[in-house]
């Protein structure tokens, strides 16, 4: 080998030196998250794989700050990612995408045109692939909640809302037609969040003819029926429905399969006395039908899904991967050839994408680490398009291939490129009574060892759900301002199996509440967490667990109780679990006992020195606001500090941009307060 001289080695380390400056010199320094980047976060959501695998269609969420409203607009992206197209860009959000079966249009819903035109609800429109303006494809009245194409395409199944008379004034007489007519009621389950006073009016399957533009309904009867799909042969639609004599006493919901005709009668093929839900899920070959079969009907609070299959002609079920103690969620999937089922996999903080074959053994997981995926979709091929995100990265539109999961969009680059977000670490602590207990630690960025920090405990809500590995901008936003922020998978979450989340059947605010505080002990112990400087807070579940858990110790210095209750005989006939309670503990005159015991932070609110922010939406039948206000009422006047907020018109989630920004604002005032004297 020929040894160059050493100036030449300095010349081009010397260059190499003078072309890196410039570079440095024009990287920005990271920056913590803030409140403005709250607008810039934008939600992917919906995706849709094209017949042919060329082209992925999703909506995409985004914030309007100085208008105060949220938009959603339709987007593709190309199969290999080299090309992103826009397709709609109108002041209504356009959502459900779907392609046309031969790939050359696709569909959305959206209420747009005029104010009679709105007022009929979501309709489909259709948008030519090769671009130009969408056309309006349906005007039902009721409004489109789902819908399905025929393999074929000639027609559509719409889910449709029964009409109110109320919303049709012009068919009132006299002063109904200027003044709100009573709201009558008779139902078991008579209020819903977001849809207020439930009547008897029903969502029902329709079938639209495209080429004549003309629907007629297919299913009757004073229940809904939704989640329609179609066979392969484009003869028959399966679809769920709980069909027993008061669907409202019910969570018995079953599979059912109809001829595509009108006038054809359903046939109910599941009968497992639990739910047997998802969209129903035909064999490439139209002879079985997948769906998820849940809980026995008292379990409805901490159902666990499992995948399972039944001939299309009716018979025994079969659950798929019967040693799988974890939960499956839609949609579930054929692979092509007919021979295995694809399904995501909620496991311990993860969401995976699942494989089990028809043969029988064990589920594969083919997304591992420490992620969450959903909204899978397949195209003829079965190559699989999903949106996958991590503690540090939003949700994107990804495909799955041999190689593994290679990302397709970059909507959150740019914003991910400023950031200097926190550390995201693995959590694990031991609760009094033994159980083990998994979460996650969100570090601030410039984390110090062997220093203490000021610790918030954020619980989440359900509990039937999990503190995952998916971006949560709360904590950023915390970890960003000095916190070491805890999310900790109390009994009753998901991910650790059925009997995890069954442990506080009938018995709220005990387990749970043994669990965030051994979390708690844990995080002091390891040296993170200041003893003298901890805060608790949650929304949900999580704010009823805040309620909870000052109630038991005052070892907290702050609280935060977001759409939180602690009377919960209160909430008897006030919220819309009223079949949960009575399954789960039993109406009031007959367990009074129970009743009282788990509403404990109330009736023990003297024990409470924990001064505590109440926060709610004025419109709320989920956790109402009284809720907030019973607990308010209580500190008050037992002259422990506390404030109330009410969001007026919000329901219970926030959905005004700058009440989502306020509320962010309110919860670091409370704990700066509290925790930074």
């Amino acid at each position: 080998m020929t040894q160059l001289p050493a100036c030449i080695f300095r010349v081009s380390a010397a260059l190499a030196l003078v072309a890196a400056l410039p570079l440095a010199a024009q990287a920005p320094a990271k920056r913590p998250i803030g409140l403005d980047d709250l607008a810039r976060i934008k939600s992917v959501s919906g995706p849709q794989i094209s017949p042919d695998g060329a082209w992925i269609v999703y909506s995409l969420g985004t914030t309007d700050a100085a208008k105060d409203k949220r938009d959603s607009d339709l987007w593709t992206v190309s199969g290999d990612g080299s090309r992103h197209v826009q397709l709609t860009r109108g002041p209504e959000g356009e959502s459900a995408p779907r392609w046309s079966p031969d790939g050359r249009s696709i569909s959305f819903l959206a209420a747009r045109g005029t104010e009679e035109e709105k007022k009929k609800g979501a309709q489909i429109w259709l948008l030519d692939r090769a671009g130009g303006d969408a056309q309006k494809l349906t005007d039902v009245k009721g409004g489109i909640s789902d819908y399905a194409w025929s393999p074929d395409g000639r027609k559509i199944v719409l889910a449709v809302a029964d009409v109110d008379p109320a919303d049709e004034p012009e068919k009132l007489e006299g002063w109904m037609r200027k003044t709100a007519p009573p709201i009558v009621l008779d139902r078991y389950h008579f209020k819903q969040d977001r849809e207020g006073y439930l009547k008897r009016f029903y969502t029902h399957l329709w079938l639209f003819n495209v080429a004549e533009k003309k629907a007629e309904q297919l299913t009757t009867g004073a229940w809904n029926d939704e989640r329609p799909a179609w066979s392969p042969d484009g003869r028959r639609l399966a679809f769920v429905s709980v069909r027993s004599s008061d669907p409202d006493r019910s969570a018995d919901s079953n599979i059912y399969v109809i001829e595509a005709r009108a006038g054809a009668e359903a046939k109910a093929l599941t009968s497992f006395i639990g739910p047997d839900s998802g969209r129903p899920s035909w064999s490439p070959d139209g002879r079985w039908i997948a769906y998820f079969q849940g809980d026995e009907p008292k379990y409805s609070a901490y159902n666990q899904s499992q995948p399972a299959m039944i001939s299309a002609d009716g018979g025994t079920p079969r659950l798929l991967a019967p040693g799988l103690d974890r939960a499956a969620s839609d949609p579930i999937l054929w692979s092509p050839d007919g021979r295995s089922l694809i399904f995501a996999v909620e496991d311990d903080r993860a969401v995976y994408v699942g494989r089990v074959p028809l043969a029988g053994g064990p589920v594969v997981n083919l997304t591992p680490g420490r992620r969450t995926v959903s909204g899978l979709t397949q195209d003829g091929a079965g190559r699989l398009a999903l949106l996958a995100g991590s503690p540090t990265e939003m949700a994107e539109v990804h495909v799955l291939g041999a190689d593994g999961l290679r990302k397709l969009t970059h909507h959150h680059d740019a914003l991910l490129a400023e950031l200097q977000l926190g550390r995201t670490e693995d959590f694990t602590s031991r609760s009094k009574d033994g159980t083990e207990v998994h979460g996650l630690m969100v570090k601030p960025a410039a984390f110090e060892a062997g220093r203490r920090y000021p610790t918030v405990l954020i619980i989440h809500g359900g509990p039937n759900g999990q503190d995952a590995y998916r971006f949560t901008f709360d904590a950023e936003f915390l970890a960003a301002n000095g916190y070491v922020v805890l999310l900790i998978n109390y009994r009753g979450s998901s991910g650790r199996g059925s009997a995890f989340q069954k442990a506080i059947f009938g018995d709220w605010g005990r387990k749970e509440v043994a669990d965030l505080l051994g979390a708690v002990d844990q995080a002091v112990a390891a040296g993170v967490a200041d003893p003298d400087r901890l805060g608790i807070g949650g929304w949900s579940y999580g704010g009823i667990l805040t309620d909870y858990t000052i109630a038991t110790d005052p070892r907290f210095k702050a609280a935060i109780s977001g759409a939180g209750s602690a009377l919960q005989l209160s909430m008897y006939g006030s919220d819309q679990y009223i079949l949960q309670y009575e399954q789960e503990i039993g109406p009031p005159w007959k367990a009074r006992d129970q009743w009282l015991r788990v509403s404990f932070p109330f009736f023990q609110a003297d024990r409470i020195r924990t001064p505590t922010l109440f926060l709610g939406g004025e419109k709320d039948f989920n956790v109402p606001i009284i809720g907030g206000e019973q607990m308010y009422q209580a500190l008050k006047s037992l002259g422990v500090e506390t404030r109330l907020v009410v969001y007026p018109g919000q329901f219970h989630g926030l959905t005004l941009p700058s009440y989502q920004r306020d509320r962010l604002s309110r919860y670091l005032d409370w704990l700066d307060r509290h925790l930074k004297k």
